[in-house]
């Protein structure tokens, strides 16, 4: 099998897939290349309803990408609690929240001047 490339943008499309597929919460993903001071290009921010939703969210979003673009990620934080996991792809960095901990963090607001795009629950690539 041929590796796939992909850039960012098709890249956060399978993450969102991935989280699509396991009835990710408000998904949003926030452009962040013309964003002064970001670390990557995309953040895909997604709530889940429980510590073992958001670690399935997660398995998914690997799973997916795994599958469709041969990428794995270069890390992956906070499975431990399930409150919080973040899958870094390093051009896209996957956030995966308890409700309750994303409204702590707001990163919507803190990189409020990025462009934002609400994924709605039909999203396809």
């Amino acid at each position: 099998m041929t590796k796939v490339f992909l850039d960012a943008k098709a890249l956060s499309d399978l993450a969102i897939e991935g989280l699509l597929e396991k009835k990710g919460k408000n998904i949003v993903r926030l452009d962040l290349r013309d964003t002064e001071g970001a670390v990557t290009d995309f953040f895909v921010i997604c709530t889940g309803t429980s510590d073992r939703h958001v670690e399935a969210l997660s398995e998914s979003v690997v799973k997916v990408i795994k599958e469709k673009a041969e990428e794995r990620p270069l890390s992956i934080e906070g499975k431990e609690s399930g409150e919080w996991v973040l899958t870094d792809y390093f051009n896209v960095v996957v956030h995966i929240f308890q409700e309750e901990k994303r409204n702590f963090y707001r990163l919507e607001d803190l990189w409020g001047d990025s462009e934002r795009e609400e994924i709605p629950e039909s999203f396809a690539a």
